[in-house]
């Protein structure tokens, strides 16, 4: 017999959010039923005393934040390596086109 999906049904896994969150924390023994999970991210600290599927507060630690990010990365200056510009260029200024209607001619 095949597996059965049933849309937005109970999840299977028993992976936890807060394994991967900056805002967890987590105490471990040596059983898979000594786990301890605690989110800092609340005020006062909360004890979770089952697995976490879905959060709001969830806050990736494996992504870097915004200070992180400007700290990586490099800045670039423009820098000119010839003196012709590369691209289209015109030899000549440009003077608007007087139309034979003669708007402005007297």
């Amino acid at each position: 017999m095949g597996k059965l999906h049933v849309k937005n049904g109970t999840p299977v896994g028993n992976t936890h959010l807060c394994n991967s969150c900056s805002w967890g924390q987590f105490i471990t023994g040596y059983r898979d039923s000594d786990r301890l999970a605690i989110c800092t991210n609340t005020s006062p600290n909360v004890v979770l005393p089952f697995t976490v599927y879905e959060c709001t507060g969830f806050s990736d630690k494996h992504r870097p934040d915004w200070e992180q990010m400007k700290n990586l990365a490099i800045d670039i200056q423009p820098v000119r390596i010839s003196s012709k510009t590369a691209g289209f260029a015109t030899t000549t200024t440009l003077q608007p086109a007087i139309g034979a209607g003669g708007e402005g001619e007297e």
